[in-house]
């Protein structure tokens, strides 16, 4: 198994990235779409199967992975101007996680199990419970 990281552009906090896909998902729903949630990248996977077989794509939000989501397929296509591409197919449910601090970087990493950041549990060390501002706050001050 092997994930993926990548910036979530756009998204100030969880809370927009889940609110985005719930109105891209009503959009195809009134379309007569499948309702199914894509991210579109240009570069492919090289280890499909590894990052299919149970991997996660992991959102960098505001400089720190804040949440995953499960990929459940990758599709390769090429778009109308001839550039190859691929819909990274994933469940549409976000899985808030620990914070892990991340550099930007360009397009999409592979990131190994042993370095993802656990998933959130509640009751554990109240971060989770705090303001989104707070967090942000701390994190912006190295403090997290």
């Amino acid at each position: 198994m092997l994930n993926i990281v990548k910036l979530c552009v756009g998204s100030d906090s969880v809370e927009d990235l889940e609110e985005w896909i719930a109105f891209r998902l009503d959009e195809k729903r009134l379309r007569g779409e499948p309702e199914e949630h894509v991210h579109t990248t240009r570069m492919m996977p090289k280890q499909v199967d590894a990052v299919t077989g149970g991997g996660s794509l992991y959102w960098v939000i505001k400089g720190n992975i804040q949440c995953r989501q499960r990929i459940l397929g990758i599709r390769p296509f090429t778009d109308s101007g001839g550039i190859g591409r691929c819909h990274i197919v994933l469940d549409p449910k976000v899985v808030r996680t620990e914070w892990q601090p991340r550099r930007a970087f360009q397009g999409w990493r592979y990131l190994k199990p042993s370095e993802a950041p656990p998933d959130f549990r509640e009751g554990g060390n109240g971060w989770q419970a705090l303001p989104q501002n707070l967090r942000q706050e701390l994190a912006d001050l190295g403090l997290r």
